[in-house]
């Protein structure tokens, strides 16, 4: 057999996918192990898991670039990814052949073709977080993968507008983890919204990017506000403040998901995750 030659092969493309995942079962979204070694039993990844799929269907190793790195725990209703690749596929040949070779708990919503200049991290013009609550005296059994869990009654209303003092562009220091590598701690958040629906309590956030842990740090320290163990104003002082010894506790991974990236419109990407 010949061996193809390079102007026998196809020029490279680039291709952004959608990707729903629940992360109670991996160490995260990004790869601990190298490109192409396998990993060790209990730090599974989703970029390792997603690459796996990716490589078998192109028919060659493929590397992802991801729009926000997840934690443990964590889950995406549209993480957005793109990889480069000279295999010719349709994007529902990518869709549904990389979804059949992915666990259960992780799946591609779609795909599209994407110019050589787009980057699904540097890209993205927001990132959007939802965490959830449930708020009653005994813990979830159903839906316990997404929802985290308080059994003091809350004041979602206090929470809410406690946390609109974090509005604009700020040195999120106070709300950030200690092994948060960022060079800086300023962040342009550009929406928060706390609210109640029966027992569930969630908070929204929006903003350009987010330090480590900053949104479990934030939840964390609502929750003080909403069970009248501190004031509205205490959040105002912990970000003028900017002391994490000061803050509440970081909020358990559960009930956080990544709803996903924003893009302005002319790249031409599904609405949810456009601007």
């Amino acid at each position: 057999m010949e061996e193809q030659s390079a102007a026998d092969v196809p020029p490279s493309r680039r291709y952004a996918l959608g990707v729903e995942y629940d992360g109670s079962e991996f160490s995260g979204w990004q790869r601990l192990s190298k490109h192409g070694e396998s990993e060790r039993p209990g730090e599974e990844t989703i970029q390792g898991a997603l690459e796996l799929a990716l490589s078998f269907v192109a028919g060659h190793p493929v590397e992802t670039v991801c729009a926000g790195r997840t934690d443990a725990g964590v889950h995406a209703s549209c993480q957005v990814v793109h990889f480069d690749t000279h295999a010719v596929r349709e994007t529902r040949g990518w869709m549904l052949g990389v979804t059949s070779r992915l666990p259960p708990s992780v799946c591609v919503r779609w795909c599209r073709p994407v110019p050589s200049d787009f980057n699904a991290r540097f890209s993205a013009r927001a990132r959007r977080y939802r965490y959830s609550i449930l708020n009653r005296a005994v813990r979830p059994a159903l839906g316990r993968q997404t929802l985290s869990w308080e059994r003091r009654p809350l004041d979602a209303d206090a929470m809410h507008r406690a946390a609109q003092a974090l509005l604009g562009e700020n040195d999120f220091s106070a709300f950030r983890t200690v092994h948060c590598q960022a060079p800086h701690a300023r962040r342009e958040l550009q929406e928060i919204v706390v609210r109640r629906d029966g027992e569930i309590v969630e908070v929204e956030v929006q903003a350009n990017a987010f330090l480590h842990h900053m949104v479990r740090n934030i939840v964390g320290s609502l929750l003080m506000v909403g069970s009248g163990e501190r004031p509205e104003a205490w959040i105002a002082e912990l970000l003028a403040g900017r002391d994490r010894t000061l803050a509440g506790p970081t909020a358990p991974p559960d009930g956080l998901v990544f709803l996903g990236p924003r893009y302005p419109a002319e790249w031409d990407l599904p609405a949810e995750v456009s601007l």
